[in-house]
């Protein structure tokens, strides 16, 4: 499979996950098992696959999350519900959410085969180096079919998300530094930089670190090697993030595609705004 198909099918496939951000069907159940305020339910739902991790590992794996930040929710978020309720509370919020705004979903005679050939790409993507993939991967697959969708499209963002975070680390991006590129390109601080915890000053010097790398030519302006890293970065995700694909054919994944464009512009139109801080361009 192609990077360029895997990117495709992941701009269908995010705002499905998504409804566990930003509906209110999801934001009531995680408060119903005592996950209130919207960044502990965020924090303990997306953290849960882990188990009762601390605030170091949290970091790790979120990677573009101030410390500070986190540590509101963690570990205080365990006292208020364990894993198990945060996985519970977060497949019922979103079931719950795609019913209440994409219906036809569950009435698709096509809903059966797309989870199948969802579950079989998840089913091949590679645990190793990859710990939020690995986490989702690992969980029961559900046997309600919208629950099955939502997990099969948790799962594959993560393991994209995990090999975004490697090629960051690689090239010597840190968290707050990878908000600073991205808003150097498309103008994003606005919603980035409140809904990820970073301060004025920890921005602002990290814009100074990538202008004294040559990345940056002015504050918010890309340098041409900050726009080729930038490049570089968002290509070679897309080449982690395709293998898993390839398991299934080609007619599998188009037919796939055309079951998840209409839900994901639904979505996208009605619950999940865009810009956001995921990144991801609308379907």
């Amino acid at each position: 499979m192609s990077p360029e198909a895997a990117r495709s099918l992941w701009v269908l496939l995010e705002p499905v996950h998504d409804v566990t951000y930003f509906a209110p069907q999801a934001r009531a159940a995680h408060e119903a098992v005592g996950l209130r305020g919207f960044w502990r339910g965020y924090v303990a739902t997306r953290a849960a696959p882990l188990g009762v991790v601390g605030l170091g590992t949290v970091t790790a794996v979120f990677h573009n999350f101030a410390p500070a930040f986190l540590a509101r929710s963690i570990p205080a978020v365990w006292e208020m519900a364990a894993p198990a309720q945060a996985l519970a509370a977060r497949g019922d919020g979103a079931v719950a959410a795609l019913d209440a705004y994409v219906p036809s979903l569950r009435q698709d005679s096509r809903l059966s085969v797309s989870v199948e050939v969802l579950h079989r790409i998840v089913g091949a993507v590679s645990w190793s180096g990859r710990p939020l993939a690995a986490a989702n991967a690992a969980l029961d697959w559900p046997d309600e079919p919208l629950a099955a969708l939502w997990q099969a499209a948790t799962t594959l963002r993560e393991h994209r998300g995990d090999g975004h975070v490697a090629v960051l680390v690689s090239e010597g991006i840190d968290g707050v530094e990878a908000h600073v590129l991205r808003d150097a390109a498309d103008g994003s601080r606005a919603v980035t930089e409140p809904a990820r915890g970073w301060t004025e000053q920890e921005w602002a010097e990290a814009a100074e670190r990538l202008r004294e790398r040559g990345l940056l030519s002015a504050p918010g302006s890309l340098s041409e090697s900050g726009r080729a890293l930038r490049e570089h970065i968002e290509r070679r995700t897309d080449v982690l993030a395709a293998p898993p694909y390839g398991v299934v054919r080609e007619t599998e994944l188009t037919s796939l595609a055309a079951f998840l464009r209409p839900a994901a512009r639904t979505l996208a139109a009605e619950v999940v705004p865009f810009p956001n801080p995921v990144g991801a361009p609308a379907p």
